[in-house]
């Protein structure tokens, strides 16, 4: 099974001299590095964030308004809407369909974004110990939303031998067929050489998405290299 030769991250425009600096780093990567009180962490962490959320440090943090824990725990199999947000703030995401990445932007409303383009087979051969994909939106749990437990995140290894099955004893459901696409890509805990498998930036300010026509803004690996400098 195949797997696009680019895949997209999508970041707040404000950290992206942080992602330059330190790499993509897990949601629970970045409350540890604003030093919050173990109350406000833990909350941040195993809760639903109803806004957009600035850390102390001026890092910024996203939202998560489309996984309310009443419907979460509708379709959570064997772990608590606690846990499915802890589970999710431990990773690193990656859309492989650039459409699917342009809605989240929309939620985005007016805050500037930044894309990240990154190399697949790159990122793969460096980081394969600690991927893992998904069949689904993990980050949605509106409108009939899938059934999904741990093995939702099914590692790359197992992903390359056996498709979607684990998943769907995990879940105790027809195993999805192979040629089911993932949705996302992940990444436990952090990527911090990121800028060696990016191949392009995607600058997009308010009412811009990757995919329209005439929206699209390419920043060159020259001026990723010049920024790295500064």
């Amino acid at each position: 099974m195949n797997l696009p030769d680019r895949i997209y991250h999508l970041a707040e425009a404000s950290n992206w001299p942080l992602i330059q600096r330190d790499g993509l780093l897990c949601a629970n990567r970045l409350l540890d590095a604003a030093c919050l009180a173990d109350a406000s962490r833990n909350r941040l962490m195993r809760e639903q964030r109803l806004v957009h959320t600035e850390l102390p440090n001026g890092v910024r943090i996203r939202d998560q308004r489309p996984m309310p824990p009443t419907a979460l725990a509708k379709c959570l199999c064997g772990i608590s809407p606690a846990d499915w947000y802890a589970m999710l703030n431990a990773r690193v995401f990656f859309w492989l369909d650039p459409d699917r990445l342009d809605r989240q932007r929309a939620a985005c409303g007016s805050r500037p974004q930044v894309v990240i383009a990154v190399d697949t087979a790159a990122l793969v051969s460096t980081h394969r110990a600690r991927i893992a994909l998904t069949p689904i939106n993990t980050g949605n749990a509106r409108r009939k939303p899938a059934r999904r437990c741990a093995a939702t995140f099914v590692p790359f290894a197992e992903w390359v031998e056996s498709g979607w099955a684990s998943e769907a004893e995990a879940l105790d459901r027809p195993a999805r067929k192979r040629a089911h696409r993932p949705v996302e890509l992940t990444v436990l805990d952090a990527v911090p050489d990121i800028m060696r498998f990016v191949v392009g930036v995607f600058a997009l300010s308010a009412g811009q998405s990757l995919v329209g026509d005439g929206n699209r803004i390419g920043l060159p690996l020259s001026y990723l290299r010049s920024t790295m400098t500064k």
